[in-house]
């Protein structure tokens, strides 16, 4: 499934109906009167948050949603139909955006929320709605109300617990890899992660989700390399895990790559509590991660060792994460019922 975090829909609401001028007219019956009914309402367009979505690949190749029409009024006090509802199914995290790209209409966060973006058209009244003591056989009737039309952006923010950050190559995708069932690619190149990967690591019978973006390079902020487009994924994380590559020359300067995108970027980031983690000391001997582990305390505070692909030193990082998140976003990990043999 391609992934879309972006997208440019065009909305509208249905008009209303409008009323009708009737009177009644049958055989016998003197005085019939005025009978028009009122035109029907207009369908709204609402956006339903859905579980198994997470793209939004599928406004890419629909962007106009139009919501119908309410029917006119007719005689004999008749009602015309309302119009039907058009419902913009998206995944979890999706923030609805108004045509600047800036103010924020609403926020999609839970399996199931609705959020009405348009409103269909009121019907307009029928000419039996006019009748009054002076006026017994009104002819008039009031059009249906035009229905909303917009232009607004959804925008996907993954929701995660623990977001990765670094370089590229500084071994994300092999920690994610290494830890959960995900399987994103992994090769020894850089930009190897084209857009985010979600996988659910487990520790001492606990269970959160990490998230994987592309890496970062220097001047991201500026549009260099995939610039900073996928760091909104990682806006709703509880902690960030900062892997730094331990085979680098120079870790202080790799370190400090990142922390500037990151303060470019914003506060919502900068505030984040941060676990810095030097990656790939299989590849190091003891002397070499002593030095190097030294020069990062200097500058980021305290340092934890780690490999990915030895596994080494994984599970201590995960519990470090963990004591950061708070309890209520804590799944527990189930339980494998143990199946006794039977003939």
């Amino acid at each position: 499934m391609k992934f879309l975090d972006l997208a440019k829909v065009y909305i509208r609401s249905g008009s209303g109906g409008g009323g009708c001028v009737s009177f009644r007219r049958e055989k016998f019956i003197e005085y019939g009167g005025p009978d028009g009914g009122d035109g029907g309402r207009g369908g709204d367009v609402v956006v339903e948050v859905v579980d198994g979505l997470n793209t939004l690949i599928d406004f890419r190749y629909q962007q106009h949603f139009f919501a119908g029409n309410g029917r006119p009024g007719m005689g004999q006090q008749r009602t015309g139909p309302d119009g039907d509802d058009i419902v913009l199914r998206v995944p979890v995290g999706t923030e609805i955006l108004d045509e600047d790209q800036d103010t924020v209409i609403a926020d999609m966060t839970e399996v199931g929320q609705r959020f009405v973006l348009a409103k269909g058209g009121n019907g307009g009244f029928g000419n039996l709605h006019f009748t009054s003591s002076t006026n017994r056989a009104p002819r008039r009737a009031n059009p249906g109300q035009e229905g909303v039309e917009r232009t607004i952006w959804l925008r996907l923010k993954l929701i995660a617990d623990v977001g990765l950050l670094g370089l590229p190559n500084a071994g994300k995708s092999t920690f994610l890899a290494a830890t959960s069932n995900a399987r994103p690619k992994i090769a020894d190149y850089p930009f190897t992660t084209l857009h985010p990967n979600l996988g659910v690591v487990g520790v001492d019978g606990e269970e959160f989700v990490v998230a994987d973006i592309p890496g970062l390079i220097e001047g991201a902020s500026e549009g260099r390399g995939l610039g900073d487009l996928f760091l909104g994924h990682v806006e709703r994380c509880s902690v960030l895990l900062h892997l730094v590559d331990g085979t680098a020359e120079d870790v202080v300067e790799d370190w400090q790559t990142i922390i500037t995108e990151i303060e470019a970027y914003g506060d919502i980031l900068g505030g984040k509590p941060r676990v810095t983690v030097l990656n790939k000391i299989d590849a190091l001997d003891d002397e070499e991660r002593a030095e190097k582990r030294k020069a990062l305390e200097a500058a980021a505070g305290p340092v934890m060792m780690m490999s990915g692909v030895a596994h080494e030193g994984t599970t201590d990082v995960l519990r470090a994460l963990r004591k950061q998140i708070s309890d209520d976003r804590i799944r527990q990990k189930p339980q494998e019922e143990k199946q006794t043999w039977q003939p």
